[in-house]
């Protein structure tokens, strides 16, 4: 599976008011992502280190207390066991990796 195209991947519906497609390998998770504006990510943590990167709008985001509005440069790292939560002050486009995968979303 070296290719793939991510409108052949089923959308699933993880968090209310957002949308999801994955791409998962034996080590990572690949996940795009589509949140309406309004939608809540829970404040949460888990074992995985992930990579969080703004495509379009307005996301805040916040890791172990601290918070950012995130612009389309920046890339969010997320530590193990991190407590991370965010809000989508826009309708936004997301790109989370995860490391391992997330079997959990398969």
């Amino acid at each position: 599976m070296p290719f793939v195209n991510m409108n052949e991947i089923k959308t699933k519906n993880i968090i209310e008011g957002a949308e999801a497609k994955m791409v998962h390998t034996d080590g990572m998770t690949l996940s795009q992502w589509s949140f309406k504006a309004g939608t809540k990510l829970p404040e949460h943590s888990h074992f995985h280190e992930q990579m969080t990167k703004l495509i379009s709008g307005k996301f805040e985001m916040t890791v172990d207390g601290v918070t950012k509005i995130l612009e389309k440069t920046d890339i969010v790292v997320i530590p193990p066991n991190a407590v991370h939560s965010g809000i989508a002050i826009t309708d936004c486009e997301l790109v989370d990796v995860f490391h391992p995968a997330r079997d959990d979303y398969k």
